[in-house]
Protein backbone atom coordinates (compact mmCIF):
# COMPACT_ATOMS: atom_id res chain seq x y z
CA UNK A 1 0.00 0.00 0.00
CA UNK A 2 1.39 3.76 -1.09
CA UNK A 3 1.99 6.83 1.67
CA UNK A 4 -0.92 8.17 -0.06
CA UNK A 5 -4.18 6.67 -1.83
CA UNK A 6 -6.04 9.25 -3.40
CA UNK A 7 -4.04 12.71 -4.33
CA UNK A 8 -5.38 15.84 -5.89
CA UNK A 9 -2.64 17.78 -7.94
CA UNK A 10 -3.13 21.66 -8.36
CA UNK A 11 -2.14 22.51 -12.20
CA UNK A 12 -1.59 20.47 -14.69
CA UNK A 13 1.75 21.65 -16.06
CA UNK A 14 5.21 20.48 -16.51
CA UNK A 15 5.54 19.30 -12.77
CA UNK A 16 1.46 18.26 -12.51
CA UNK A 17 1.45 16.09 -15.47
CA UNK A 18 5.32 14.18 -14.59
CA UNK A 19 3.88 13.33 -11.17
CA UNK A 20 0.14 12.76 -12.21
CA UNK A 21 1.66 10.16 -14.85
CA UNK A 22 3.90 8.44 -12.44
CA UNK A 23 1.15 8.37 -9.56
CA UNK A 24 -1.50 6.71 -11.55
CA UNK A 25 0.33 4.37 -12.85
CA UNK A 26 1.96 3.54 -9.42
CA UNK A 27 -2.16 2.83 -8.73
CA UNK A 28 -2.95 6.04 -6.87
CA UNK A 29 -6.21 7.53 -7.77
CA UNK A 30 -5.23 11.16 -9.06
CA UNK A 31 -7.12 13.99 -9.75
CA UNK A 32 -5.40 16.89 -11.59
CA UNK A 33 -7.00 20.36 -11.66
CA UNK A 34 -5.87 22.88 -14.37
CA UNK A 35 -7.51 26.09 -14.10
CA UNK A 36 -7.16 26.55 -17.85
CA UNK A 37 -9.90 24.86 -19.60
CA UNK A 38 -8.00 23.86 -22.85
CA UNK A 39 -4.20 23.73 -23.68
CA UNK A 40 -2.80 26.76 -25.28
CA UNK A 41 -2.45 26.61 -29.25
CA UNK A 42 -0.01 29.23 -29.23
CA UNK A 43 3.41 29.25 -27.69
CA UNK A 44 6.95 30.24 -27.27
CA UNK A 45 9.64 27.15 -27.34
CA UNK A 46 11.31 25.67 -24.18
CA UNK A 47 14.93 24.64 -24.30
CA UNK A 48 15.17 20.77 -22.32
CA UNK A 49 18.66 20.17 -21.03
CA UNK A 50 19.63 16.06 -20.68
CA UNK A 51 18.62 15.70 -16.62
CA UNK A 52 14.77 16.74 -18.17
CA UNK A 53 15.08 14.50 -21.33
CA UNK A 54 16.00 11.64 -18.57
CA UNK A 55 13.06 12.20 -16.89
CA UNK A 56 10.77 12.58 -19.88
CA UNK A 57 12.69 9.04 -20.44
CA UNK A 58 11.76 7.59 -17.32
CA UNK A 59 8.06 8.76 -18.34
CA UNK A 60 7.76 6.86 -20.94
CA UNK A 61 7.13 9.51 -23.34
CA UNK A 62 10.66 10.31 -24.71
CA UNK A 63 10.20 8.84 -28.25
CA UNK A 64 7.03 11.09 -28.65
CA UNK A 65 9.08 14.14 -27.25
CA UNK A 66 12.39 13.65 -29.47
CA UNK A 67 10.34 12.86 -32.42
CA UNK A 68 8.37 16.96 -31.86
CA UNK A 69 11.79 18.35 -31.08
CA UNK A 70 15.16 19.48 -32.05
CA UNK A 71 18.28 17.87 -30.38
CA UNK A 72 21.33 19.31 -30.34
CA UNK A 73 25.07 18.42 -28.57
CA UNK A 74 27.10 21.86 -28.60
CA UNK A 75 26.22 25.72 -27.89
CA UNK A 76 27.58 28.24 -30.18
CA UNK A 77 28.86 31.70 -29.32
CA UNK A 78 28.40 34.90 -31.93
CA UNK A 79 29.28 38.53 -32.07
CA UNK A 80 26.50 40.65 -33.34
CA UNK A 81 27.76 40.67 -36.31
CA UNK A 82 26.95 36.86 -36.52
CA UNK A 83 30.19 35.58 -37.36
CA UNK A 84 31.26 32.19 -34.63
CA UNK A 85 33.63 32.84 -32.06
CA UNK A 86 33.11 29.11 -30.49
CA UNK A 87 31.50 25.82 -30.61
CA UNK A 88 31.22 24.51 -27.15
CA UNK A 89 30.12 20.74 -26.95
CA UNK A 90 27.66 20.98 -24.34
CA UNK A 91 27.47 18.74 -21.06
CA UNK A 92 24.92 15.12 -21.54
CA UNK A 93 23.64 15.45 -18.40
CA UNK A 94 20.74 12.81 -19.09
CA UNK A 95 23.67 10.84 -19.37
CA UNK A 96 25.41 9.29 -22.69
CA UNK A 97 22.73 7.89 -24.23
CA UNK A 98 20.51 11.14 -24.50
CA UNK A 99 21.26 14.33 -26.16
CA UNK A 100 22.48 17.24 -24.47
CA UNK A 101 20.01 19.72 -25.08
CA UNK A 102 16.53 19.50 -27.22
CA UNK A 103 14.27 22.32 -28.18
CA UNK A 104 10.54 21.85 -28.54
CA UNK A 105 7.57 24.13 -29.06
CA UNK A 106 6.01 24.15 -25.52
CA UNK A 107 2.26 23.33 -26.66
CA UNK A 108 3.58 20.13 -28.02
CA UNK A 109 5.13 19.24 -25.07
CA UNK A 110 2.19 20.00 -22.80
CA UNK A 111 -0.05 17.85 -25.31
CA UNK A 112 1.98 15.14 -25.20
CA UNK A 113 2.00 14.95 -21.17
CA UNK A 114 -1.68 15.51 -21.14
CA UNK A 115 -2.14 12.22 -23.38
CA UNK A 116 0.00 10.69 -21.22
CA UNK A 117 -1.95 11.92 -17.65
CA UNK A 118 -5.06 10.47 -19.22
CA UNK A 119 -3.13 7.13 -20.80
CA UNK A 120 -1.60 6.77 -17.06
CA UNK A 121 -5.67 6.75 -15.58
CA UNK A 122 -5.65 9.97 -13.88
CA UNK A 123 -8.81 12.13 -14.17
CA UNK A 124 -7.95 15.51 -15.37
CA UNK A 125 -10.48 18.25 -14.42
CA UNK A 126 -9.94 21.87 -17.26
CA UNK A 127 -11.49 25.06 -16.01
CA UNK A 128 -11.26 24.83 -12.43
CA UNK A 129 -8.65 25.38 -9.09
CA UNK A 130 -8.66 25.21 -5.48
CA UNK A 131 -10.69 28.19 -3.73
CA UNK A 132 -9.69 26.34 0.05
CA UNK A 133 -7.79 23.73 2.19
CA UNK A 134 -8.86 22.31 5.38
CA UNK A 135 -6.61 20.00 7.23
CA UNK A 136 -8.71 17.15 8.83
CA UNK A 137 -6.26 15.11 10.66
CA UNK A 138 -5.79 11.84 8.15
CA UNK A 139 -6.78 13.63 5.07
CA UNK A 140 -7.31 17.32 3.40
CA UNK A 141 -10.56 18.94 2.78
CA UNK A 142 -10.19 20.59 -0.76
CA UNK A 143 -12.80 22.66 -2.64
CA UNK A 144 -12.87 24.00 -6.01
CA UNK A 145 -13.57 26.53 -7.77
CA UNK A 146 -16.92 24.63 -8.98
CA UNK A 147 -18.13 24.06 -5.53
CA UNK A 148 -17.03 20.33 -5.32
CA UNK A 149 -15.22 18.99 -2.26
CA UNK A 150 -13.53 16.15 -1.82
CA UNK A 151 -11.18 14.90 0.63
CA UNK A 152 -7.56 13.55 -0.41
CA UNK A 153 -4.46 11.87 1.43
CA UNK A 154 -2.17 14.00 0.13
CA UNK A 155 -2.93 17.85 -2.01
CA UNK A 156 0.25 18.97 -4.36
CA UNK A 157 0.30 22.93 -5.83
CA UNK A 158 2.01 22.40 -9.15
CA UNK A 159 0.40 25.57 -9.65
CA UNK A 160 2.85 27.62 -11.20
CA UNK A 161 5.36 30.68 -9.82
CA UNK A 162 1.21 32.65 -8.97
CA UNK A 163 0.67 29.85 -7.13
CA UNK A 164 -3.12 29.57 -5.20
CA UNK A 165 -1.88 27.32 -3.20
CA UNK A 166 1.13 28.82 -1.84
CA UNK A 167 -0.80 31.31 -0.22
CA UNK A 168 -4.00 28.99 1.06
CA UNK A 169 -0.93 27.15 2.87
CA UNK A 170 0.24 30.55 4.66
CA UNK A 171 3.35 30.53 2.49
CA UNK A 172 4.25 34.20 1.87
CA UNK A 173 7.04 33.74 -0.32
CA UNK A 174 6.73 35.49 -3.49
CA UNK A 175 8.62 35.89 -7.76
CA UNK A 176 11.53 38.52 -7.11
CA UNK A 177 12.49 40.51 -10.30
CA UNK A 178 15.63 39.99 -11.49
CA UNK A 179 15.78 43.47 -13.36
CA UNK A 180 15.73 41.87 -16.97
CA UNK A 181 13.08 41.20 -19.66
CA UNK A 182 12.98 39.04 -22.70
CA UNK A 183 11.38 39.20 -25.57
CA UNK A 184 10.43 35.68 -27.50
CA UNK A 185 9.10 34.62 -30.87
CA UNK A 186 8.50 31.34 -32.23
CA UNK A 187 8.96 31.20 -36.02
CA UNK A 188 10.69 29.99 -39.18
CA UNK A 189 14.27 27.95 -38.39
CA UNK A 190 16.40 29.54 -40.97
CA UNK A 191 18.61 27.28 -42.81
CA UNK A 192 22.17 26.53 -40.93
CA UNK A 193 20.21 26.78 -37.65
CA UNK A 194 20.93 23.55 -36.13
CA UNK A 195 21.74 24.38 -31.91
CA UNK A 196 20.97 27.56 -29.62
CA UNK A 197 23.57 29.93 -30.38
CA UNK A 198 24.14 33.25 -27.99
CA UNK A 199 25.04 36.74 -28.25
CA UNK A 200 26.47 38.69 -25.63
CA UNK A 201 26.54 42.27 -26.37
CA UNK A 202 24.91 44.52 -29.06
CA UNK A 203 21.83 46.85 -27.82
CA UNK A 204 20.34 43.90 -25.60
CA UNK A 205 22.46 41.91 -22.68
CA UNK A 206 21.57 38.19 -24.79
CA UNK A 207 20.29 37.84 -28.44
CA UNK A 208 19.72 33.94 -28.58
CA UNK A 209 17.57 31.22 -30.46
CA UNK A 210 16.72 27.77 -30.10
CA UNK A 211 15.75 25.09 -32.96
CA UNK A 212 12.23 23.38 -31.94
CA UNK A 213 11.57 21.24 -35.21
CA UNK A 214 12.47 20.64 -38.73
CA UNK A 215 11.21 24.47 -39.88
CA UNK A 216 10.29 26.33 -36.40
CA UNK A 217 12.56 27.52 -33.72
CA UNK A 218 12.36 30.02 -31.19
CA UNK A 219 14.33 33.83 -30.58
CA UNK A 220 14.63 35.69 -27.84
CA UNK A 221 16.32 39.09 -27.38
CA UNK A 222 16.98 40.01 -23.46
CA UNK A 223 16.80 43.72 -22.38
CA UNK A 224 16.88 45.43 -18.91
CA UNK A 225 13.17 44.87 -17.69
CA UNK A 226 10.42 47.93 -18.75
CA UNK A 227 6.88 47.77 -17.30
CA UNK A 228 4.95 45.16 -19.20
CA UNK A 229 2.04 47.08 -20.12
CA UNK A 230 4.93 49.80 -21.81
CA UNK A 231 4.58 48.23 -25.17
CA UNK A 232 0.98 48.05 -26.60
CA UNK A 233 0.56 44.59 -28.47
CA UNK A 234 0.36 46.22 -32.08
CA UNK A 235 4.00 47.82 -31.37
CA UNK A 236 5.52 44.72 -30.23
CA UNK A 237 6.82 43.74 -33.62
CA UNK A 238 8.28 47.08 -34.38
CA UNK A 239 9.78 47.11 -31.05
CA UNK A 240 11.16 43.99 -31.36
CA UNK A 241 12.44 44.17 -34.73
CA UNK A 242 14.22 47.73 -33.53
CA UNK A 243 15.87 45.44 -30.79
CA UNK A 244 17.10 42.84 -33.80
CA UNK A 245 18.67 45.05 -36.21
CA UNK A 246 21.99 45.38 -33.63
CA UNK A 247 22.56 41.83 -34.80
CA UNK A 248 23.35 39.99 -38.07
CA UNK A 249 23.79 36.23 -39.32
CA UNK A 250 20.55 34.25 -38.69
CA UNK A 251 18.92 37.44 -37.31
CA UNK A 252 18.07 38.84 -40.49
CA UNK A 253 16.01 36.41 -41.45
CA UNK A 254 14.53 36.06 -37.98
CA UNK A 255 13.81 39.81 -37.88
CA UNK A 256 12.13 39.56 -41.17
CA UNK A 257 9.57 37.67 -39.63
CA UNK A 258 9.04 39.49 -36.54
CA UNK A 259 5.69 40.33 -37.62
CA UNK A 260 2.54 38.86 -35.81
CA UNK A 261 2.09 40.41 -32.12
CA UNK A 262 -0.26 37.41 -31.11
CA UNK A 263 3.34 35.12 -31.61
CA UNK A 264 5.45 37.78 -29.32
CA UNK A 265 5.57 36.69 -25.82
CA UNK A 266 7.52 39.68 -23.51
CA UNK A 267 8.04 38.77 -19.52
CA UNK A 268 9.99 39.37 -16.86
CA UNK A 269 13.35 37.19 -15.52
CA UNK A 270 11.75 36.48 -11.81
CA UNK A 271 13.23 34.13 -9.36
CA UNK A 272 11.97 32.37 -6.51
CA UNK A 273 12.55 29.99 -3.66
CA UNK A 274 10.47 28.64 -0.75
CA UNK A 275 12.49 28.29 2.38
CA UNK A 276 12.18 24.20 3.57
CA UNK A 277 9.81 22.57 4.10
CA UNK A 278 7.88 22.76 0.89
CA UNK A 279 4.90 21.67 2.68
CA UNK A 280 2.50 22.61 5.60
CA UNK A 281 1.31 19.13 6.96
CA UNK A 282 -0.51 17.25 4.12
CA UNK A 283 -0.25 19.82 1.32
CA UNK A 284 3.46 20.47 -0.43
CA UNK A 285 4.52 22.42 -3.33
CA UNK A 286 6.48 21.57 -6.39
CA UNK A 287 7.77 22.76 -9.25
CA UNK A 288 7.48 26.90 -10.05
CA UNK A 289 5.35 27.26 -6.62
CA UNK A 290 8.40 26.34 -4.89
CA UNK A 291 10.91 27.55 -7.51
CA UNK A 292 11.75 29.37 -10.05
CA UNK A 293 14.30 30.81 -11.97
CA UNK A 294 15.95 33.03 -15.04
CA UNK A 295 16.47 31.07 -17.82
CA UNK A 296 20.00 31.51 -17.80
CA UNK A 297 20.97 27.78 -17.26
CA UNK A 298 18.09 26.97 -19.29
CA UNK A 299 17.31 24.65 -15.94
CA UNK A 300 13.48 25.24 -14.96
CA UNK A 301 11.69 22.72 -16.81
CA UNK A 302 14.17 20.02 -15.81
CA UNK A 303 14.31 20.81 -12.01
CA UNK A 304 10.39 20.63 -12.41
CA UNK A 305 10.40 17.55 -13.71
CA UNK A 306 13.08 16.58 -11.02
CA UNK A 307 10.42 17.53 -8.25
CA UNK A 308 7.74 15.37 -9.31
CA UNK A 309 10.24 12.06 -10.00
CA UNK A 310 11.54 12.15 -6.67
CA UNK A 311 8.30 13.31 -4.77
CA UNK A 312 6.60 10.21 -6.98
CA UNK A 313 9.10 7.08 -6.12
CA UNK A 314 9.25 8.35 -1.99
CA UNK A 315 5.35 8.19 -2.14
CA UNK A 316 5.03 4.82 -3.82
CA UNK A 317 7.85 3.67 -1.79
CA UNK A 318 6.21 4.68 1.50
CA UNK A 319 3.61 2.68 3.61
CA UNK A 320 2.69 6.06 5.70
CA UNK A 321 2.58 9.92 4.93
CA UNK A 322 4.05 11.99 8.13
CA UNK A 323 6.35 14.63 7.73
CA UNK A 324 9.13 12.01 7.76
CA UNK A 325 8.90 12.05 3.61
CA UNK A 326 8.72 15.13 3.50
CA UNK A 327 11.69 15.83 5.10
CA UNK A 328 13.26 13.08 2.98
CA UNK A 329 12.06 14.86 -0.06
CA UNK A 330 13.61 17.74 0.98
CA UNK A 331 16.30 16.31 1.36
CA UNK A 332 16.85 15.07 -1.95
CA UNK A 333 15.74 18.67 -3.55
CA UNK A 334 16.31 21.61 -1.80
CA UNK A 335 20.37 22.04 -1.80
CA UNK A 336 19.89 21.64 -5.30
CA UNK A 337 17.08 23.35 -6.35
CA UNK A 338 18.92 26.30 -4.21
CA UNK A 339 22.08 25.87 -6.36
CA UNK A 340 20.10 26.46 -10.01
CA UNK A 341 18.28 28.90 -8.77
CA UNK A 342 21.21 30.72 -7.27
CA UNK A 343 22.98 30.23 -10.04
CA UNK A 344 20.98 31.27 -12.64
CA UNK A 345 20.39 34.57 -10.75
CA UNK A 346 24.14 35.14 -10.43
CA UNK A 347 24.27 34.98 -14.53
CA UNK A 348 21.95 37.42 -14.92
CA UNK A 349 23.52 39.77 -12.14
CA UNK A 350 26.50 39.87 -14.12
CA UNK A 351 24.74 40.20 -16.57
CA UNK A 352 23.41 43.63 -15.30
CA UNK A 353 26.46 44.61 -13.24
CA UNK A 354 29.54 42.91 -14.92
CA UNK A 355 32.25 41.98 -12.07
CA UNK A 356 36.02 41.59 -13.43
CA UNK A 357 36.33 38.06 -11.39
CA UNK A 358 32.72 36.81 -12.77
CA UNK A 359 33.68 32.75 -13.74
CA UNK A 360 30.97 32.04 -15.67
CA UNK A 361 32.05 29.11 -17.61
CA UNK A 362 33.44 27.87 -13.66
CA UNK A 363 29.96 28.26 -12.47
CA UNK A 364 27.92 26.45 -15.59
CA UNK A 365 30.71 23.99 -14.84
CA UNK A 366 29.63 23.37 -11.61
CA UNK A 367 25.90 23.44 -12.26
CA UNK A 368 26.32 20.99 -15.06
CA UNK A 369 28.16 18.56 -12.74
CA UNK A 370 25.39 18.94 -10.21
CA UNK A 371 21.98 18.07 -12.35
CA UNK A 372 24.38 15.23 -14.12
CA UNK A 373 23.96 12.92 -10.75
CA UNK A 374 20.30 11.62 -10.41
CA UNK A 375 18.55 13.78 -7.53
Amino acid sequence: MTAAGNVLIVGGGTAGSALAILLARGGVAVDVAEINSEPAALGSGITLQGNALRVLRDLGVWDQVGAAGFAFDSLGLRTPGGDLIAEIPDARTGGPDLPATLGMNRPELAAILTKAVREAGARLRPGLTVTSLTETGDGVRAELSDGTTATYDLVVGADGIRSAVRGLIGVGTAPRPTGMGIWRIHTRRPEGVERTDLIYGGPCFIAGYCPTGEDTMYAYLVEKARPRESVADADKPAHMRALAEGYGGAWDEIRADITDPDRINYTWFESLLVERPWNRGRVVLIGDAAHACPPTLAQGAAQCLEDAAVLAELLLAADRLDQSLFDAFMERRFERVKAVVEASVQLADWQLDPAPDADVPGLMGRISATVTRRP
